[in-house]
């Protein structure tokens, strides 16, 4: 039997994003061991994806960070693995997978890093969606066959349950109906729908007895606090939610209207309805992902402008993007997920 390790994405969207190709990698493996390698703020995820043995937690953040690199490598060289499959494309990530003399090494052909690999695979044509990347991977790593590109995260009971007790403890009682509404992008503002639009949203869904909840790391309070003031009725819920606890009360809610953010793809993957808001991105690479077969579909809103997508973090124009997409619209699709 062997032993693999999956060094994982970097951020939530393409860690989950990657799913489809961990399966086909799990359908591969299927009598050996095997584990995620992942960041801190990454590495929760995990426990919440069938059919992942054990998770290890790095310590790298990104960036030159030697010491950290050698703590990862110790990690890595402890489980005595087999084979490490890298879905990042930097360099560190095949540094350390070759310090922890792991004996097969497979990653793309990126960053001047081949040498470090003992499978270096060109990375597919451009436009393709993230999740197919990733299943490109392994498809030439080990000739797996792609399977369907489904993203499933369970939020287990004990997520389930935080969440019901965080939401009551805010104002939403067992049972009611709920939106989430997730207003960060780490990317960039230009990702960003605005504020006031999501206070408009928020103050048309309470004229139809549709409370809203507002969700988003630390980054995000100054975003929902601005949104909670043009929109009192509210509950914020930003900052306060681990990553469990946030599949946990996506989970519970009926629909969450969402930027293209790390969020969006959670929601999908939990089997949420989504309302993705795409501007400066294509929709048509980082689109979220259904749950399984049986899972509602998502609506992408997005306007048809001459510049877009520009993939840009910030917008060197007006925005446009982002401005055209009304409250109105967006409460429409939000009342025809609901149905």
């Amino acid at each position: 039997m062997a032993r693999v390790i999956v060094v994982a994405p970097t951020w939530l969207g393409d860690a989950v994003m990657a799913l489809p190709a961990l399966a086909d990698l799990r359908r591969h493996h299927a009598d050996d061991t095997m584990h995620v390698a992942a960041r801190a703020s990454v590495a929760p995820l995990y426990t919440m994806v069938p059919h992942v043995d054990g998770v290890l937690t790095l310590t790298s953040r990104g960036g030159w960070s030697p010491r950290r690199w050698r703590t990862d490598a110790l990690t890595l060289s402890a489980g005595r693995y087999d084979a490490a499959y890298l879905f990042p494309n930097s360099f560190a990530s095949a540094l350390v997978a070759r310090a922890s003399l792991i004996p097969a090494r497979v990653g793309f052909a990126s960053d001047a890093r081949s040498w470090l690999l003992t499978r270096a695979v060109a990375k597919p044509r451009a436009g393709t969606h993230q999740a197919e990347y990733y299943q490109h991977l392994i498809a030439r790593a080990v000739g797996a066959p792609a399977g369907p590109r489904f993203a499933c995260v369970v939020a287990g009971a004990a997520a389930r349950a935080r969440a019901e007790a965080q939401l009551q403890t805010a104002g939403i009682s067992r049972g009611q109906r709920f939106v989430v509404l997730a207003p960060g992008a780490a990317y960039g503002t230009a990702k960003q729908w605005l504020p006031e639009r999501f206070a408009e949203l928020a103050r048309l869904l309470e004229n139809a007895d549709r409370s809203s909840v507002l969700v988003g790391s630390a980054a995000d309070a100054r975003v929902c606090a601005r949104i909670s003031s043009l929109a009192p009725g509210v509950v914020d819920l930003s900052g306060q939610t681990d990553l469990a606890t946030l599949a946990g009360v996506l989970a519970l809610a009926e629909v969450c209207v969402s930027n293209d953010s790390g969020a969006m793809h959670l929601a999908g993957a939990v089997g949420t309805r989504v309302i993705a808001l795409f501007g400066p991105t294509d929709e048509r690479r980082t689109s979220p992902l259904t749950a399984g077969a049986n899972a509602a579909g998502h609506r992408i809103a997005s306007t048809p402008v001459f510049c877009r997508p520009c993939m840009l973090r910030e917008c060197p124009i007006d925005h446009r993007c982002m401005t055209r997409i009304s409250a109105a619209h967006v409460a429409t699709l939000v009342r025809e997920q609901e149905d």
